[in-house]
């Protein structure tokens, strides 16, 4: 049965819609529609994804479609649904969750599902307004999108589009809606919610669709004498060794890795209370509702391997085999250091691995935590000195002088003299120069809030390429204000 009435208004964007993750059935969600936000208006847009969709050139351009993506009118072709999962919160089984304040639109021919984030109560609000305020909308789009530009698997995000329409968090707010763009935004907590509530047909079905969706080569694997479900286990694992790798590598903390918000395809799921590490500092939190640091930048990695054996238990009824679930998950423990190894190789120039890249890479962490130095920059003045061969700026960055020049020694006498062209250009596309601080966005977003959306675009168009030069944009690359540091961002956010 359609949701719409026949003579209710419908936007077209052009798209064509297939079932996708519908077709598992009632169980898995609720159909419903996203409640109207009034007045709305475009705060950011994202070309980029707008062409990986196929939407037209003038996709923007119609009051319909801004209405559409706002929650407002609802799209040709489609049925919108929200999805139940469980999880684990802060280290605690919060039990039922589900999908409190994002609706899904629905899966485009391509297999991109098109999520509303923002559009009203769905049956698992808990008590929520379903609503998503302004600031944290702008924070979510732009960082979808830098990470991208980083390289880093993620969700996407299309588009932000604001209303007037005020929600109430510590403060009156404005309303927003943020469209995300995702392969898949299927959760380990799917997976736990089917586990804890005994539901093993529902839990194989799902397996099962993810497997034929996403990981087919597990149906013809030999590992674990051909159990897919046990392989599906190890390639989440595997991926998300990898995304964690690369998280640590640019100095990202996500800031609230609930089971609930980790990805069946390690993909970078839910920005909330995220930063960019500025000064370097291993231990940093950057979620104020952390109180008890779990979630620690240097904790993300075995995080992460703890969301993993949640979702080991999980799967442990299609699996079988304890031992079993237990060995598919051994593979994170060497991906991932040697992944990271990879990355930080990368950003030092080197292209091949040799005795001693690990020494160099802790000296290196070790100085840099030790001088609280900011991240980025040392990184990319580091890339800049491999190309013009001026140590200075590099060495400014340190009180500890005698450390750095130690550690500066060893760095040059890894390079060949005939060898630094091609790792400048290494490092230069292994560091980036721009990376979306907190500082950057709330100035976005305070202007924002006065309906200058300006920063927004600007801020979009240099983290989309965070590697190459900006030079009309420097200050976005410079250090932080004082001020940065009180910026208190928490799951509220």
């Amino acid at each position: 049965m359609s949701l719409l009435a026949e003579d209710t208004e419908v936007a077209d964007l052009g798209l064509r819609w297939k079932p996708g993750f519908a077709t598992l059935g009632p169980a898995f969600l609720t159909e419903l529609r996203p409640t109207p936000l009034p007045d709305p208006y475009w705060v950011g847009r994202s070309e980029a994804v707008a062409r990986e969709l196929g939407l037209p050139p003038d996709w923007h351009s119609s009051d319909a479609t801004l209405s559409a993506l706002t929650g407002s009118l609802p799209i040709a072709g489609t049925r919108p649904f929200a999805t139940v999962y469980s999880g684990h919160q802060f280290g605690v089984w919060a039990g039922q969750l589900g999908d409190g304040r994002a609706i899904m639109i629905g899966e485009t021919e391509s297999g991109l599902e098109v999520q509303l984030k923002g559009a009203g109560r769905t049956p698992y609000s808990r008590g929520g307004d379903g609503r998503a305020v302004l600031r944290s909308s702008i924070r979510e789009f732009l960082c979808s999108e830098a990470m991208h530009g980083l390289g880093i698997p993620t969700t996407r995000a299309l588009c932000v589009t604001g209303s007037d329409a005020r929600v109430y968090r510590e403060e009156p707010e404005s309303s927003a809606v943020v469209t995300r763009v995702a392969p898949s935004f299927i959760r380990f907590g799917h997976f736990e919610h089917f586990a804890a509530n005994q539901r093993e047909d529902e839990l194989r079905a799902l397996a099962d669709y993810v497997i034929d969706r996403y990981y087919p080569a597990c149906r013809t694997t030999d590992r674990f004498n051909g159990n897919a479900y046990a392989a599906l286990l190890e390639a989440v694992s595997e991926r998300t060794a990898a995304l964690l790798a690369r998280w640590q590598a640019v100095g990202f903390c996500h800031g609230v890795m609930n089971t609930d918000n980790m990805s069946i395809l390690g993909l970078t799921i839910d920005y909330g209370p995220f930063q960019f590490l500025d000064g370097f500092d291993p231990r940093h939190i950057c979620n104020h509702s952390d109180t008890n640091g779990r979630y620690a930048f240097n904790q993300q990695p075995n995080v992460a391997y703890w969301n993993l054996f949640c979702l080991a238990q999980a799967l442990l009824p299609l699996i079988g085999d304890q031992e079993v679930a237990v060995a598919a998950l051994e593979s994170y423990k060497t991906v991932f250091p040697n992944e990271f190894e990879g990355r930080m190789r990368a950003k030092l120039g080197l292209a091949e691995a040799a005795e001693g890249d690990r020494a160099l890479i802790e000296g290196v962490l070790k100085l840099l935590a030790a001088g609280k130095v900011d991240y980025t920059i040392f990184w990319r003045r580091l890339s800049n000195y491999m190309a013009d061969g001026n140590v200075e700026p590099v060495r400014d960055l340190f009180l500890d002088r005698e450390g750095f020049d130690a550690w500066a020694l060893a760095f040059s006498e890894r390079h060949t003299p005939t060898g630094r062209v091609q790792a400048a250009d290494l490092m230069l596309k292994s560091n980036p120069g721009f990376v979306l601080r907190n500082h950057l966005g709330q100035q976005a977003i305070e202007a924002s809030q006065q309906k200058d959306h300006s920063a927004v675009a600007t801020l979009l168009a240099v983290l989309q390429s965070p590697f190459e030069e900006h030079p009309d944009a420097d200050a976005l690359a410079g250090f932080p204000p004082d001020w940065a540091s009180t910026i208190e961002i928490s799951c509220s956010s």
